[in-house]
């Protein structure tokens, strides 16, 4: 996902990718003057189905324990990470710092397939925010790279102690991810309601990424060794499960909520300011109409005597606080 750090064109598919956005972001703002984009990042890793902030507040960690925990709340509509910081990054630069710092505090041991295996699973999250100064709106959207542990046999590995636990949690997370997986198709072809999501940190995570309201892309890696023949066919099994989850996706925009609450404020001002001209101390005040108020009731009733229907009524012209236009 990262690739190597020994030559820039050993770099793998975050890097390209971010690279990618910030050159589709940078001719966006150039080409549209009403809009600006922005953009921030967070990285999140899963060690034993717990979260932790890999940025760790833009420092290093000396050690796992230094790493803020990540708590999940449920929301109306979304999953919210708490304690997990999203930095602003507003150059290419900016990202791959972040991106390196988060590879660097994340947890890596050698085992008997990998020399360098990842005993984690991290879900590195761009966040893109494009604000529109003449309509007042707001477009986000947020962009999950997803960097799985890979699954080992431990019958074959033959590995133990904390190496073990950790292989159960990588092997039980993605077990829960493929169940859930699994529901999402069935439910595409309307075999099924309940979505396992619950089951696992990592799926939790990725709620909100799966089905509905996203696109959805798996890159499986698959080794060519007849050794691995198993591991590579659960591999494709698992990507082809993938392709059939059913999805809908729309553009996330809305009315710039700090707008919306100077508006609101501004609304609240102005009725008050005209509850206090028909008002005075609580009570009722008479005050002569104006001359447009006496326009427009002049018109109404010469439309009124004019009629000659048996129940004709004035209408338009009600009661005002403190004074009357009419009443009827």
């Amino acid at each position: 996902m990262t690739g190597g750090t020994e030559s820039y064109e050993d770099r793998g598919i975050i890097p390209r990718a971010l690279a990618m956005i910030y050159d589709s972001v940078g001719n966006h703002n150039n080409n549209n003057a009403n809009e600006h984009a922005s953009i921030s990042l967070s990285y999140l890793q899963i060690y034993n189905d717990k979260g932790q902030d890999l940025l760790n507040h833009g420092k290093d960690a000396k050690t796992l324990d230094e790493l803020p925990n990540v708590t999940i709340f449920e929301g109306d509509d979304e999953v919210i990470l708490k304690n997990l910081d999203s930095h602003h990054a507003p150059t290419l630069t900016d990202a791959l710092n972040l991106l390196f710092l988060g590879d660097t505090n994340r947890l890596y041991c050698e085992t008997p397939m990998n020399k360098t295996s990842s005993r984690s699973h991290c879900v590195l999250t761009v966040h893109v925010e494009i604000r529109n100064t003449a309509q007042n709106s707001i477009r986000t959207s947020k962009l999950n790279f997803v960097d799985l542990a890979g699954s080992e046999r431990v019958s074959r590995t033959q590995v133990n102690g904390q190496i073990l636990t950790e292989a159960k949690y990588i092997n039980l997370s993605l077990h829960h991810l493929e169940t859930v997986i699994i529901a999402l198709s069935e439910q595409a072809k309307k075999k099924r309601s309940h979505i396992p999501f619950r089951n696992s940190f990592l799926t939790m995570v990725l709620k909100d990424s799966l089905g509905e309201n996203c696109i959805t892309s798996m890159l499986a890696t698959a080794h060519l060794q007849v050794s691995v023949v198993l591991e590579t066919l659960s591999t494709c099994r698992f990507a082809q499960r993938v392709s059939m989850i059913k999805q809908n996706a729309h553009v996330n925009e809305e009315l710039d909520p700090l707008l919306m609450v100077r508006q609101l404020k501004a609304e609240v001002t102005q009725l008050k300011d005209r509850l206090l001209f028909y008002e005075k101390d609580g009570k009722g005040a008479e005050r002569e109409l104006s001359e447009d108020e006496k326009q427009i009731c002049a018109e109404k009733m010469k439309k009124f005597i004019a009629s000659r229907e048996p129940n004709a009524k004035v209408r338009g012209i009600g009661r005002r606080f403190g004074s009357y236009l009419l009443l009827f």
